[in-house]
């Protein structure tokens, strides 16, 4: 194990690389959103279409303001909720990132794991003046997302731009359903994407929000 894996993950992303790291669902690949380099070889990496909007990660709500979100009721509703958890909010945002990370709407997707490596992971970056990282799933796009540290390693494989997994001993994902994601850039809240939050844990408060 690596004395400080943590630093040096961010260093390797700091210098363009992919970073692999645990959440509590499955395994997430990193790169520095605001590198349009390092955005470019995670495409290619995971074989991702150009106009495929990424999700970025953060470690608390308060980098919602930090990163310059626009936040609306069913944000902060939801994230009060669910965060940090198994939730992805897709949110209006006045900052530019690469090229690709938002839609062309401006929202981007917002990530905030419950994960204690990926929440160090990101916390780590804000103090050295890194990405944030990106928080798409460690896989090949049309491939499973890995769920455990060996589907994480197999996935990697070999080449110079191969992603490098945070060398933190014993640390592993989940295994769940990958995040559930929810649009919140317009009035009526839509979910994009069913995964770990279920139907009857979110619902409830997606129709209080409908009825505000």
């Amino acid at each position: 194990m690596r004395p400080d894996p943590i630093g040096d993950a961010v260093k390797h992303a700091a210098a363009g690389g992919l970073v692999g790291y645990p959440t509590e669902t499955v395994w997430g690949l990193g790169v520095d959103a605001t590198s349009e380099a390092a955005i470019g070889r995670l495409r290619d990496w995971k074989g991702r279409a150009d106009d495929a909007p990424i999700s970025i990660l953060i470690a608390d709500m308060a980098d919602l303001e930090v990163f310059d979100f626009v936040l609306e009721e069913a944000a902060l509703k939801l994230a009060g909720a669910f965060w940090p958890g198994p939730l992805t909010l897709v949110i209006p945002c006045r900052r530019s990132f690469a090229s690709g990370v938002g839609r062309s709407d401006g929202a981007v997707g917002v990530r905030c794991s419950a994960h204690p490596l990926a929440a160090a992971l990101a916390r780590r970056c804000e103090a050295e003046g890194v990405g944030p990282l990106t928080a798409t799933s460690l896989n090949r796009t049309g491939s499973p997302a890995a769920k455990t540290r060996g589907e994480a390693d197999a996935n990697v494989g070999d080449g110079p731009d191969a992603p490098r997994i945070v060398d933190v001993e014993g640390s592993e994902a989940g295994g769940d359903l990958e995040s559930t994601v929810v649009d919140v850039s317009t009035a009526r809240p839509e979910v994009l994407r069913w995964g770990s939050i279920r139907v009857a844990e979110i619902d409830p408060i997606l129709q209080e929000i409908s009825r505000g």
